[in-house]
């Protein structure tokens, strides 16, 4: 039978189902259109739509990389209990399988969303929770490596591109790093003038005002290489000793780029 666009937009407002999913039950079914409702059923995927609304606030963070390319998504669902279950965790990985397999570097949500939009809303259906892949990057790395580490306890990820010359454990330390610590960038040099001017302004607003202008100067400036120290990877305390920093352990190394994801951070300022 000739699946034609009058069926299938009467199937989708029957279903509230999307047309593409619609068309193919129907062709699934022959054009049944009851047949076609209970394919969609038995799929998960009218349960999917039902459960979309409710809010997916826990997960997991996956990452994967062969060294010259990686991944970082985070993938949410409703509970803890579900994000911890083997189940969930493989159909991550399988999502990260997917994505390494592109050639873009950058933001790729919006494409593993759309490529896996069928299975998800029938792995929903089975699992009978809402789900949903809120963030997902792949870079490339132009002449360096793309590593990248899991916290065990907590879903935090990190992925980081790294150039230049290093010890082969270095990338992955750094990654551990970044997620232990938590730098806002990577080198002073990578600091916007308005937010050293800003830091400036604060740091200035704690000094007496009855001091000297040339000892507020000084003290300023002390205030501001301290704050370099706390929110510059190469600078801030290494993770391994903190009694040195990246920029002594590994000067020929350079940190082109970073992530660090929480699964389900900021997730309520976001449907507020």
């Amino acid at each position: 039978m000739a699946i034609t666009a009058q069926l299938v937009n009467e199937l989708r407002k029957k279903t509230n189902i999307g047309m593409m999913e619609c068309k193919k039950a129907l062709v699934a079914c022959d054009g049944d259109m009851e047949a076609a409702i209970e394919y969609l059923r038995k799929a998960g995927i009218i349960k999917a739509e039902e459960k979309a609304g409710r809010s997916a606030n826990a997960g997991i963070i996956i990452a994967k990389s062969n060294g010259k390319s990686g991944v970082l998504i985070e993938f949410l669902c409703e509970t803890d209990f579900v994000a911890k279950t083997d189940d969930f965790k493989a159909f991550g990985k399988h999502l990260a399988d997917i994505a390494l397999a592109y050639a873009e570097d950058g933001d790729i949500c919006a494409k593993l969303a759309a490529e896996t939009e069928t299975e998800l809303k029938e792995f929903i259906g089975r699992i009978k929770e809402n789900m949903r892949i809120r963030r997902a990057i792949r870079w490339n790395a132009a002449n360096g490596t793309i590593a990248y580490y899991l916290h065990a306890a907590t879903p935090y990820g990190v992925l980081a591109e790294i150039e230049g010359e290093y010890a082969e454990e270095l990338p992955t330390q750094i990654c551990m790093h970044i997620c232990a610590i938590n730098p806002e960038y990577i080198s002073r040099d990578a600091v916007p003038a308005e937010r050293i001017a800003k830091e400036k302004e604060i740091a200035l607003a704690q000094v007496p005002a009855d001091k000297p202008d040339k000892m507020k100067e000084g003290i300023v400036n002390g205030k501001i290489n301290k704050w370099f120290a706390t929110s510059c990877l190469m600078e801030q305390p290494w993770v391994m000793d903190d009694k040195t920093t990246l920029a002594k352990v590994a000067p020929k190394a350079k940190v082109v780029r970073f992530a660090r994801w929480l699964a389900g951070e900021d997730v309520a300022e976001e449907n507020a």
